[in-house]
């Protein structure tokens, strides 16, 4: 469970040249490299850990929780929207997007409770409730049917009730969380659906320095107040 530390993201925050080999996010509901492994939040992204080994005793010991549930892994990846907690410090981080990709962004303990998924996929199940499955690997039962694609859901955490609805519509709040913009904010003006399969979706965001447009799927709406 070991990658080649010239292969990583910048903003794993890893010195490249101190060793050949850093440790690898264990396959979970983020991809390996949109990603950070809990030992290296710990100790590369805050510091809170000199080396290696206290990051693991840390981790093992169940005091770090990941959108509210001890993850004693260390090789556990947290991904975009993650809440991760660390009580013993009174400390909470939410994982978010700037230019340079994955970023933490430390939040009050208020906010800790509520994060904001896209929709990816919905599906009808038996008994008439529909699934949703969210970008994090979660799914979502719900009795309501005007859930699509591509929205987002506010949930509370840990037990995933729905708080808050956000559709992929003209005016919603938005940021881009992939491509050259990622981690520009703006709200939705325009949306281009594909008329070939040969073409991407495209939105323009309104955004406070100008319009911008990229892929639909580099886009996720909503906000977390």
């Amino acid at each position: 469970m070991h990658v080649k530390r010239y292969t990583i993201p910048k903003y794993w925050k890893v010195k490249k040249k101190a060793n050949k080999f850093v440790v690898a996010p264990r396959p979970g509901p983020h991809k390996k490299y949109e990603s950070i492994p809990l030992l290296v939040v710990l100790r590369d992204v805050l510091k809170l850990c000199a080396d290696a080994g206290e990051a693991r005793s840390v981790v093992k010991k169940g005091e770090i929780l990941v959108d509210k549930r001890a993850r004693k892994d260390p090789n556990y990846p947290v991904g975009f929207m993650d809440v991760i907690e660390i009580p013993k410090v009174h400390k909470a981080y939410r994982v978010m997007v700037d230019k340079h990709g994955l970023a933490l962004h430390e939040i009050k303990h208020e906010e800790a409770g509520r994060k904001l998924c896209r929709i990816q996929q919905k599906r009808k199940i038996k008994g008439g409730m529909i699934q949703l499955n969210l970008h994090d690997g979660r799914n979502v039962l719900t009795d309501k049917n005007d859930y699509r694609p591509n929205d987002s859901v506010l949930i509370e955490l840990p037990d995933q009730k729905i708080l808050q609805h956000f559709s992929f519509d003209k005016d919603a709040p938005a940021i881009i969380i992939a491509g050259k913009n990622i981690g520009v904010h703006g709200k939705v003006k325009e949306i281009f659906e594909r008329k070939t399969m040969l073409e991407s979706s495209r939105v323009i965001l309104q955004t406070k320095d100008g319009d911008i447009e990229t892929v639909k799927e580099y886009v996720l709406v909503g906000e977390i107040k």
